[in-house]
């Protein structure tokens, strides 16, 4: 019944990649201020470390959402340079409601979450941007002394070449987290099933329950 050319993914494995990786964020005492999940296959893992990063007597971890899309995802044809090469825009950070919580991001632990490292295309968007985001609220609050950490969650990292960097000190210094690296499949997540009682079987079938 497998599907070779494909690997499933189970609820119940998200659940538990995000508990053991919270685990690990925690022991190294690097609990973010903030979680900021790409849309749409980053909100549901970053809803659930949220829950294992919990700390009694800490607030809830606020997790604001961001909305990126690849050209090709959106089918269109002709870049546009000035918002980017690949990648474009559909939501972006709620500043009102982060100022809520802080009285911005500078100086703040960030933890990006994603369910798949692709190409990296996306992922490099990100953090790009939202480093441009802290720096000029550095330069408005002149505020430049103060160090931003940004982190990196996915489920999975697909072994494979990749279109795009992240910054060289966020992978030496370990803050690039992937739960699991894999082949370069197509991975097929429970939130995009049709059918989830087979879903679900195929995924323990492969050992990903």
């Amino acid at each position: 019944m497998s599907v070779p050319d494909k690997i499933y993914i189970s609820y119940n494995n998200v659940h538990k990649l995000c508990q053991k990786t919270a685990q690990h964020i925690l022991e190294k005492n690097e609990r973010p201020d903030i979680i900021i999940a790409i849309t749409g296959g980053g909100l549901i893992p970053a809803r659930i470390i949220r829950s294992f990063l919990k700390v009694k007597g800490e607030k809830n971890i606020p997790i604001q959402a961001i909305g990126l899309s690849l050209y090709e995802d959106l089918g269109l044809e002709n870049k546009v340079e000035t918002i980017g090469k690949e990648v474009i825009r559909t939501q972006w950070l709620d500043l009102g409601a982060l100022e809520k919580h802080f009285d911005s991001m500078i100086g703040k632990k960030i933890l990006i979450v994603d369910e798949v490292d692709d190409t990296r295309t996306t992922l490099h968007y990100a953090i790009t941007e939202l480093q441009k985001e802290v720096e000029d609220q550095q330069k408005k609050l002149n505020r430049l002394n103060e160090k931003t950490e940004f982190s990196i969650f996915v489920l999975h990292n697909k072994d494979k070449p990749k279109k795009a960097e992240l910054p060289k000190e966020m992978i030496e210094s370990g803050h690039y987290i992937a739960a699991v690296t894999v082949p370069d499949k197509w991975l097929c997540y429970p939130w995009e099933a049709q059918d989830i009682d087979e879903h679900t079987v195929l995924s323990v079938e492969q050992g990903n329950n």
